[in-house]
């Protein structure tokens, strides 16, 4: 490729098998690091958001055959300039260019303008515009900057995946009509956009772990929202929020390791073996949550969590776990940010406690069953299965097993919930 490239394949390790295992780094590195970026610049050409972000998918599909023989220096650029040069390759046959919904861009950003560089975290504050409803700035930030599809959102948002891409056109649109511009937004302007983002960031890391794919987790999606995580706390180091979501997400990796057993099946967490467990990370996420809970902070719905998982990750074993303290995190979780999924966590905790009343919790996981978010999640199936197996209700909690499996598609998930089920019905 000629100078400013690093030759993948040069060095005794230089084989075929070896060049594609650097490229293939090299892009996934570059997809967890640049994607934002890159869609910002060309958009910023193209004064089209569905547009940009075509060309920024097209971009990385040559690379794939460009990097074969070096990957550049600097991939961002390479793939920054590659989407700008496919972009307006299109604009130039595009004969109704006119009739295309603009995007209202600052002075000086024309075609032949250099893009301006922003790092990932202030793109996703650009992206949750006030001007938009929260739910279509959360669904359109983590399609448009944080590359996860539609299916991913729409199960992190327990909706259907029709709903949510008619809920990003719809943001697309309202950008478009509203000539909202896409710049970054002063400092003045972040605050007011903070919990939006944090939801964005906590939801791009849930997103690693609801694939379809072979594994449990994605980390392109959890190592793109750790690096988010840890650029919010250096960009807001005074708010308590950001520490105790980081917090969250460095306690809920520690177990990473422990989630599977030697043979690729799920262990739950009472199940783990802790000595598993990344003490590290436990210790750094611990000081972060710690901060996050001080009086003067307030109890945020991040601090809370993060307290949970704290209180997990402290105790020696399942049996020396703070229950009854973590069901009153969920308490004032559910007075801080009520959700169905913070009723059906705390349902599942209760159910934890020693000589907790099953049937109640029973009563309280039924209650969830009509509410609409949680039609599409399997966790409550599977929780009223568990409640129900040790009430020795078996038939109704294979029914209940039957009913998780046939919304869950990861196939490590699946093959869990049949082991739980056969032994529940004794096949």
């Amino acid at each position: 490729m000629g100078t400013g490239t690093t030759r993948v394949g040069d060095g005794a390790a230089g084989t075929g098998m070896a060049a594609g295992t650097a490229m293939d780094a090299a892009l996934r590195r570059a997809y967890r690091e640049a994607w934002p970026v890159v869609v910002a610049a060309t958009a910023r050409t193209t004064r089209d958001l569905d547009l940009a972000e075509d060309c920024t998918q097209d971009a990385f599909v040559r690379a794939l055959g460009a990097w074969a023989d070096g990957v550049p220096d600097n991939p961002t650029g390479w793939l920054t300039t590659t989407a700008r040069r496919i972009a307006l390759d299109r604009l130039r046959r595009e004969t109704a260019l006119r009739r295309r919904f603009p995007l209202l861009v600052e002075p000086g950003t024309g075609p032949d303008a250099e893009p301006e560089p922003a790092d990932p975290l202030r793109l996703v504050f650009t992206c949750c515009h006030p001007a938009l409803a929260r739910e279509s700035q959360v669904a359109l930030t983590l399609r448009l900057l944080c590359g996860v599809d539609t299916a991913a959102i729409a199960s992190v948002l327990l909706a259907g995946e029709a709903g949510v891409a008619a809920r990003i056109t719809r943001a697309k649109r309202k950008i478009a009509s509203a000539r909202i511009p896409f710049r970054i937004p002063d400092d003045d302007e972040l605050p007011a956009r903070l919990d939006t983002v944090l939801t964005v960031v906590h939801l791009l890391y849930t997103a690693g772990h609801v694939g379809s794919g072979p594994t449990l987790t994605s980390t392109d999606l959890t190592g793109r929202a750790f690096g988010l995580a840890r650029m919010l706390v250096r960009l807001l180091p005074g708010e308590p929020e950001p520490r105790a979501l980081l917090g969250l997400l460095l306690l809920t990796e520690a177990r990473t390791a422990a989630r599977t057993d030697g043979g690729g099946e799920l262990v739950l967490l009472d199940e783990q073996d802790r000595s598993g467990w990344d003490r590290r990370m436990i210790a750094e996420g611990l000081t972060l949550a710690t901060a996050a809970l001080r009086p003067d902070a307030g109890h945020g719905r991040f601090a809370l969590q993060a307290a949970v998982a704290g209180l997990h990750a402290v105790a020696p074993s399942p049996e020396r776990t703070d229950r009854a303290l973590i069901v009153t995190m969920y308490d004032a979780l559910m007075r801080v940010a009520p959700s169905p999924v913070v009723a059906l966590n705390r349902a599942a905790a209760r159910s934890r406690v020693p000589g907790a009343d099953l049937g109640a919790v029973l009563a309280d996981l039924d209650a969830l069953t009509g509410d609409p978010a949680l039609a599409r999640y399997p966790y409550l199936p599977a929780a009223r299965a568990d409640v129900l197996g040790r009430l020795g209700r078996a038939a109704e909690a294979a029914t209940a097993y039957d009913a998780a499996l046939a919304l869950t598609t990861n196939p490590v998930e699946r093959r869990f919930l049949l082991r739980r089920r056969q032994t529940v019905a004794g096949d």
